[in-house]
Protein backbone atom coordinates (compact mmCIF):
# COMPACT_ATOMS: atom_id res chain seq x y z
CA UNK A 1 0.00 0.00 0.00
CA UNK A 2 1.19 3.51 -0.83
CA UNK A 3 2.15 6.00 1.88
CA UNK A 4 -0.80 7.37 3.85
CA UNK A 5 -1.09 11.01 4.95
CA UNK A 6 -3.61 12.31 7.50
CA UNK A 7 -4.55 15.97 7.44
CA UNK A 8 -7.15 18.27 8.95
CA UNK A 9 -9.83 19.42 6.54
CA UNK A 10 -10.35 23.15 6.43
CA UNK A 11 -13.77 23.80 4.93
CA UNK A 12 -17.16 22.24 4.36
CA UNK A 13 -16.45 21.51 0.68
CA UNK A 14 -13.71 19.07 1.71
CA UNK A 15 -15.84 17.05 4.17
CA UNK A 16 -16.29 13.47 2.83
CA UNK A 17 -19.95 13.07 3.81
CA UNK A 18 -20.32 9.90 1.73
CA UNK A 19 -17.54 8.34 3.79
CA UNK A 20 -18.91 9.56 7.14
CA UNK A 21 -22.25 7.92 6.24
CA UNK A 22 -20.50 4.54 6.47
CA UNK A 23 -20.22 5.06 10.24
CA UNK A 24 -23.36 7.14 10.86
CA UNK A 25 -26.58 6.97 8.82
CA UNK A 26 -27.96 10.35 10.01
CA UNK A 27 -27.14 13.46 7.96
CA UNK A 28 -28.66 15.61 10.72
CA UNK A 29 -26.33 14.18 13.38
CA UNK A 30 -23.28 14.27 11.07
CA UNK A 31 -23.97 17.93 10.20
CA UNK A 32 -24.22 18.77 13.90
CA UNK A 33 -20.88 17.30 14.88
CA UNK A 34 -19.11 18.54 11.75
CA UNK A 35 -20.20 22.06 12.73
CA UNK A 36 -18.90 21.60 16.31
CA UNK A 37 -15.76 19.57 15.60
CA UNK A 38 -12.75 18.99 13.42
CA UNK A 39 -12.58 16.50 10.56
CA UNK A 40 -9.38 14.73 9.57
CA UNK A 41 -8.94 12.62 6.45
CA UNK A 42 -6.50 9.90 5.45
CA UNK A 43 -5.17 10.12 1.90
CA UNK A 44 -3.41 7.54 -0.22
CA UNK A 45 -2.23 8.83 -3.61
CA UNK A 46 -4.35 11.97 -3.11
CA UNK A 47 -7.54 9.91 -2.63
CA UNK A 48 -9.47 9.98 0.64
CA UNK A 49 -9.58 6.48 2.11
CA UNK A 50 -10.66 7.26 5.67
CA UNK A 51 -11.80 10.03 7.98
CA UNK A 52 -12.58 10.84 11.58
CA UNK A 53 -14.24 13.68 13.46
CA UNK A 54 -13.38 14.90 16.98
CA UNK A 55 -15.51 17.20 19.12
CA UNK A 56 -14.61 18.96 22.37
CA UNK A 57 -17.23 17.80 24.86
CA UNK A 58 -15.91 19.13 28.18
CA UNK A 59 -12.79 20.96 29.30
CA UNK A 60 -9.75 18.83 28.45
CA UNK A 61 -11.94 16.12 26.85
CA UNK A 62 -12.43 15.23 23.20
CA UNK A 63 -14.84 12.70 21.74
CA UNK A 64 -14.06 10.77 18.61
CA UNK A 65 -17.56 10.84 17.08
CA UNK A 66 -17.00 9.24 13.68
CA UNK A 67 -14.34 6.97 12.22
CA UNK A 68 -14.87 5.66 8.71
CA UNK A 69 -12.72 3.78 6.21
CA UNK A 70 -13.71 3.11 2.60
CA UNK A 71 -14.82 -0.48 2.25
CA UNK A 72 -12.05 -1.36 -0.22
CA UNK A 73 -9.47 -0.26 2.38
CA UNK A 74 -11.00 -1.86 5.48
CA UNK A 75 -8.97 -4.49 7.29
CA UNK A 76 -5.65 -2.87 6.33
CA UNK A 77 -4.93 -1.03 9.58
CA UNK A 78 -6.19 2.38 8.41
CA UNK A 79 -8.83 2.63 11.17
CA UNK A 80 -6.17 1.98 13.79
CA UNK A 81 -3.89 4.63 12.24
CA UNK A 82 -6.77 7.13 12.33
CA UNK A 83 -7.41 6.41 16.01
CA UNK A 84 -3.70 6.69 16.86
CA UNK A 85 -3.58 10.00 14.98
CA UNK A 86 -6.55 11.28 17.02
CA UNK A 87 -4.72 10.23 20.21
CA UNK A 88 -1.59 12.12 19.08
CA UNK A 89 -3.65 15.24 18.23
CA UNK A 90 -5.36 15.09 21.64
CA UNK A 91 -2.06 14.68 23.50
CA UNK A 92 -0.58 17.58 21.50
CA UNK A 93 -3.47 19.77 22.67
CA UNK A 94 -2.94 18.70 26.31
CA UNK A 95 -6.29 16.88 26.31
CA UNK A 96 -6.65 14.59 29.34
CA UNK A 97 -9.29 12.14 28.02
CA UNK A 98 -10.38 10.90 24.60
CA UNK A 99 -13.81 9.31 24.50
CA UNK A 100 -15.63 7.25 21.91
CA UNK A 101 -19.01 5.59 21.64
CA UNK A 102 -20.05 2.66 19.50
CA UNK A 103 -23.10 0.50 19.03
CA UNK A 104 -23.62 -2.70 20.98
CA UNK A 105 -23.65 -4.48 17.59
CA UNK A 106 -20.33 -2.99 16.41
CA UNK A 107 -18.23 -6.00 17.40
CA UNK A 108 -15.15 -5.21 15.27
CA UNK A 109 -15.08 -1.55 16.31
CA UNK A 110 -15.43 -2.46 19.98
CA UNK A 111 -12.43 -4.78 19.67
CA UNK A 112 -10.37 -2.17 17.80
CA UNK A 113 -10.99 0.56 20.36
CA UNK A 114 -9.95 -1.70 23.21
CA UNK A 115 -6.80 -2.75 21.30
CA UNK A 116 -5.98 0.97 21.08
CA UNK A 117 -6.23 1.31 24.87
CA UNK A 118 -9.80 2.50 25.37
CA UNK A 119 -11.73 1.11 28.34
CA UNK A 120 -15.50 0.68 28.64
CA UNK A 121 -16.90 3.29 31.04
CA UNK A 122 -20.64 3.04 30.51
CA UNK A 123 -23.68 2.29 28.40
CA UNK A 124 -26.25 4.76 27.05
CA UNK A 125 -29.30 2.50 27.04
CA UNK A 126 -31.61 2.83 24.02
CA UNK A 127 -29.39 5.56 22.49
CA UNK A 128 -29.96 4.42 18.90
CA UNK A 129 -33.71 3.92 19.38
CA UNK A 130 -34.00 7.49 20.72
CA UNK A 131 -31.78 9.27 18.17
CA UNK A 132 -32.26 7.35 14.89
CA UNK A 133 -35.52 6.90 13.02
CA UNK A 134 -34.44 3.80 11.11
CA UNK A 135 -33.58 0.50 12.78
CA UNK A 136 -29.84 -0.23 12.51
CA UNK A 137 -28.77 -3.85 12.03
CA UNK A 138 -25.13 -4.92 12.18
CA UNK A 139 -23.62 -8.39 12.46
CA UNK A 140 -27.16 -9.78 12.71
CA UNK A 141 -27.73 -7.75 15.91
CA UNK A 142 -30.00 -4.74 16.34
CA UNK A 143 -28.00 -1.68 17.35
CA UNK A 144 -29.82 -0.33 20.40
CA UNK A 145 -27.34 0.78 23.07
CA UNK A 146 -24.26 3.02 22.87
CA UNK A 147 -21.17 1.51 24.50
CA UNK A 148 -19.05 4.36 25.89
CA UNK A 149 -15.26 4.03 26.08
CA UNK A 150 -12.51 6.37 27.29
CA UNK A 151 -8.75 6.61 27.05
CA UNK A 152 -7.08 8.65 29.79
CA UNK A 153 -4.10 10.50 28.30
Amino acid sequence: MDQMEIRKLGNDKEIPYDLLFLADPSMKIISDYIYRGDCYAAYISNNIVGAYVVVRTRPLTLELVNIAVKEAYQGKGIGKKLILNAIDIARGDNIKALEIGTGNSSINQLALYQKCGFRIVGIDRDFFKKHYKEKIMENGIECIDMIRLRLDL
